[in-house]
């Protein structure tokens, strides 16, 4: 991990996570773009999310095994060692289930996330209603005086024929973003 206090050079090592919604497709788009600029990248998926995207596709583009549970390994305290390793952990997609545990760690991703002292960048995914409900701005409010980065989410096409905000941002806005996060810091 790069020392407190100091911005790093790169390349830099960033945690990708993923967690349940359909946008999960578009998450080895977001990784392909940061191994392309030279940056190593680790995957850890939420169960939910491996319901939408298989383990083997994410670690197909990482080159790394996918963690996704607590109890895979207990004695190897996953949670806190990727925590270290990371510069940057972003979160593509952040379903509204997600933005809501966030402080509960009770998963590898939400536990690595309370762990790690880089920065985090959450890409939200979800119907339009979801975005717009009271609990989940409220969950996006907290989780931004937190110190979380949160991207907006696009207007667009959603699940089925429905349209509006909730849609993925494309990778290259969630990557550009991101490391625009870890370079200012």
């Amino acid at each position: 991990m790069t020392a407190p206090g100091t911005a790093p050079t790169g390349p830099w090592r960033v945690v990708v996570g993923v967690s349940g919604s359909i946008a999960a497709y578009k998450a080895p788009f977001v990784i392909r773009l940061l191994r392309e600029a030279g940056h190593e990248v680790r995957t850890l998926a939420t169960q939910a999310a491996l319901r939408f995207i298989g383990a083997p596709a994410l670690a197909a583009v990482t080159g790394h095994p996918v963690s996704s549970g607590l109890f895979e390994d207990p004695a190897a305290v996953e949670h806190v060692a990727v925590g270290e390793w990371a510069d940057l952990v972003v979160v593509a997609p952040a379903s509204a289930d997600l933005l809501a545990r966030v402080g509960r760690a009770d998963d590898m991703l939400t536990a690595t996330i309370l762990t790690t002292t880089a920065p985090v960048v959450l890409a939200p995914a979800m119907h339009t209603q979801m975005w717009a409900n009271p609990a989940t701005r409220e969950n996006v409010a907290t989780l931004r005086r937190r110190g979380l980065s949160v991207i907006d989410p696009d207007c667009g096409r959603l699940t089925g024929a429905d349209a509006g905000a909730g849609r993925l941002p494309e990778p290259e806005r969630i990557v550009s973003e991101a490391l625009a996060v870890l370079a200012g810091r």
